[in-house]
Parts: structure tokens; sequence; C-alpha cells
């Protein structure tokens, strides 16, 4: 009965006088500044690839075997998704620049200790810290976007940022096996983790200078009990995925997923009983109810589900099914890129003209790619190459650049600016959680069926997934009004 007379508090309002007082107060975000936080959003984002096409050298090198090399990978993308939501609570509390400074501050130290590595489990602790100083670092790059930008601006900004999401990712993949190739000082794999140093500690000294301070205009307790509710509901469901196969799937793996259904319920419970207590949950219930961030999150999981399977399942179908050395494997992705890049430059004028019909038109033309793609695997897989997978990752990578320039600014488009940072840590939550999902789930069932099935059916199988995944993306974004803010 209590909570049945408890007042629910107000839905969440795109337009509120306190939003535009919010704003007003913030300095405007300059071309230096958003230079300066997209670097910042850049480096995070590079590593969590980059180290994919390295791990053949550690393993060498430090002898760390099958499972360890999994903990390598897993252990930053699972602090990274893990931490998010409450790096964005701590920059709205304790102010946005702040903990930019922080988090380029501790990822330049923790990339360090990841390059200075003496054995395997000192890498993947390192990793570990370099993937939870990431977690405090990008929600802080959309919440000074959203708060220090309005209107074109501030859709403009948040198409870069997008756009340097996906970009990141292929350049990654190609930057890495540069590295590794090149050797650089006889620092082999260690270049990949050290490169970040410098950058990381240039980003720091231009927040200084060009980043504007925000925050949320009042305060907010750190929501402890949901905290560790969607901190151990993350846990359960990446950790058995992305360690299963590696350890052969023993019963805690099962346990785990088995209970990551309940403790979202229980996270569910918990931040709407915090909500009508008026108290400011981890997540607030009422920011989900934006139409705009509820539409734009469901469009995101199946968008960077995919992406991130793709990357990983070509990248090991490239290596080990046509033995191409880490630096071919990364060059033949550039048609991706081009195509991604290209698409993110037209962006923000195509999305002025047709609104979310842009969205529905990349799902379109990423789903023609990735079945170009499979029925080239399929034709013929003796002379599969580089060249012949031109047309299909190209068409793929302008269709993901018309997906993922565009929907940073649906999701946080209605976001109140007192709310930017949590809203950009459940968007980053959501990112690089589904990017870590599509990883465990699409490289497990590829890397379970090659030995049966052969790569290029196993290849075509996941090709064929993501197909529906493009379907799902094109459905959802009919759902969008047309005009996007």
């Amino acid at each position: 009965m209590t909570q049945r007379l408890a007042v629910a508090p107000a839905p969440i309002r795109p337009a509120t006088a306190a939003t535009a007082t919010a704003r007003s107060a913030t300095p405007a975000l300059g071309t230096a500044g958003l230079v300066t936080v997209l670097l910042g959003a850049f480096l995070p984002m590079l590593d969590f690839f980059i180290v994919n096409v390295a791990l053949p050298t550690i393993d060498h090198d430090l002898a760390a075997g099958p499972a360890v090399l999994e903990l390598v990978a897993a252990g930053y993308g699972i602090a990274f998704a893990v931490l998010l939501v409450l790096g964005g609570r701590l920059g709205d509390n304790l102010g946005r620049r702040r903990l930019f400074i922080i988090g380029a501050t501790a990822f330049a130290l923790t990339s360090l200790a990841c390059g200075l590595a003496p054995d395997a489990w000192s890498l993947v602790a390192a990793r570990a810290a370099q993937g939870a100083s990431a977690a405090l670092l990008i929600p802080q790059v959309l919440g000074t976007i959203t708060a220090a930008t309005t209107g074109a601006r501030q859709g403009r900004a948040l198409s870069v940022y997008g756009a340097v999401g996906g970009i990141s990712v292929v350049i990654g993949q190609v930057l890495g096996g540069m590295l590794v190739a090149a050797d650089v000082f006889g620092t082999g794999w260690r270049s990949v983790f050290l490169l970040n140093v410098p950058f990381a500690l240039l980003a720091v000294v231009m927040a200084v200078r060009y980043v504007p301070e925000s925050r949320a205009e009042r305060a907010a307790r750190v929501d402890v009990p949901g905290t560790l509710l969607l901190t151990a509901a993350l846990l359960a469901l990446l950790v058995p995925l992305m360690e299963g196969r590696a350890a052969g799937w023993p019963v805690w793996s099962w346990v785990l997923l088995a209970l990551f259904p309940v403790l979202a319920a229980a996270f569910a419970v918990v931040e709407r009983r915090a909500e009508r207590r008026g108290d400011t949950p981890l997540v607030p219930p009422s920011l989900l109810r934006v139409p705009e961030m509820r539409r734009g999150l469901g469009i995101a999981v199946p968008y960077f589900a995919g992406f991130g399977g793709f990357m990983f399942v070509i990248a090991v179908a490239l290596q080990q099914g046509l033995r191409l050395g880490p630096v071919a494997a990364g060059w033949a992705l550039v048609p991706m890129a081009v195509g991604y890049f290209s698409a993110s430059l037209a962006g923000p004028r195509l999305i002025g003209r047709w609104g979310s019909r842009v969205l529905s038109a990349g799902a379109v033309v990423q789903a023609l790619g990735l079945a170009t793609l499979a029925l080239t695997v399929l034709a013929d897989w003796s002379h599969f190459s580089p060249l012949r997978m031109a047309p299909g990752v190209a068409l793929a990578g302008i269709g993901q650049g018309l997906i993922g320039t565009p929907l940073f600014r649906v999701v946080l488009s209605k976001v109140p600016a007192a709310r930017a940072g949590v809203g950009s840590g459940v968007l980053a939550t959501g990112q690089q959680s589904s990017l870590a999902l599509g990883v465990a789930t699409l490289g497990t069932l590829y890397l379970s069926l090659s030995p049966s099935l052969g790569m290029d059916r196993a290849l075509a199988l996941c090709l064929g997934i993501q197909l529906t995944g493009s379907f799902t993306v094109l459905y959802l974004t009919t759902r969008l009004p047309r005009s996007i803010g």
C-alpha cells in the first residue's frame, strides 16, 4: 500500500526551464574542446579491438595460454561495461571535466602498466584497470557534448562521436597489426598499449585548457545497491559468455547465466523503488521512459552486437582461414573504414533532410553488404581474398555509418542537461555490453562450428545471423519519429 500511495516522479520532458538553465550555465564547447573530448573517446574504443591482433604474439612472449588470453581481451571489456553508468553518475556529481582528466590520466597510467607487464597475469590485471579507467572517461565525453552544446552544433558533435566510435574499431584492427609487425624499438605487442600514453596525456593537457566544466545542478548520492546489482548482472552475463568456451563450459558458467535474469529483475525493482522514494537511482526508470532513449537503445543492442561480432569473426576468418598476417588482415577492412567514414561525413546533411529514414536506409545497405559477402564466401572460398570481399565490406561499412552516426543523436537528443552524464553512461554501457555480447556469442559460434562445417560455411552462417540483426534494426527504425533533434 505504501508504494501505491507514493508520489511518482515527474516524467522527463525535453524542454523545461531547468534544462534551459542548466545548459545556459555551462560554457559552450568550442572546436578545440570538441577535438579534446573526441580524442578521449577514441583511445578507449580503439583499445577494445586493437589487442585482438596482438594476442598470438602475447601468447608467444608470455606463455599465456588460451584461457588467460581470453581474459586479456575480456577483462578490459567487462570492467569497461560494468562501471560505465557509475562513471556517468560521478561526472554528474563531481564535474565532467574533472572526471575526464582523472579518467584520461588513469588511462595513461594503466596503458603504461599494460605495456610494461612482466607476465600474463599482470597483464590481465592491468587490462581490467585500464577498462575501469575507460569507464570513467567515456561518459564524460557524451555528457559534456550534451550539456555544453545545443541545436545543430550538438547534432553535428554527436554525429562525429558516432563516426569516431565506428572508425576506431576498424583502425584498431589495422593499426594493431602494423604496430606488432613493425616491432618498434623491439617492443612488439607492447607498443599497442604504450601508444596510448602520450595521447592520453595530451588529452589531459588540452582538457585543462579547452573543455568547460559541467555537472548536475544537485549532487546525488551514489546508488550503492543499484551499482552492485547492475555490476553483478553484467558480470553474470558477460563472464560466462566470454570465458565459458575457453574453460570448457564448466558448471559455474551455466549457474551465472541462470542468475543473470534474476539479478536483472532485482536491479529493475530496486531502481523503481528508489525513484518512488525520491532518491536518485543509478539508472532512473523515468529516463528510460523518454521515447528517444528507449527506442534508440533498442536499436543500439542489435546494431552494436552485430558490429562487434562481425569485426571479430571476419578477423579470425582472415587470419585462420586465409592465413593472412595481422597487417594484411587489417588492411582487408580498409574498404569498410572508407565506407563508414564517407557515410559519417554525409550523415548530418542526410539527417537534416530525411530524418530517421537515414537509419532505415543504413539497415538496408548493411543487409545488402552482409548478403553480398556471404554469397561471395559460399561461391568460391578457395579463391576468397581481400579484393573479392571488398564490395561486401564496403557496403556494410556504408550501412553501419548511416546507422551509427545518427544513433547517438537519437538516444541523447531529449535527455535533460542535468542528466547528461547518467544518460551517456546508460548509452555507453549498452554500446560496450552489446559489442562484448556480439564478440562472445558470434565468436563462440564461429569457433565452435568451423571445425565441423568448415570456415566458409561457419562464416556464412554467422553473416546470416547478422542479417537478421539488420532486419531487426530496420523494423525498429521505422518506429522512430521522422524528425531527429
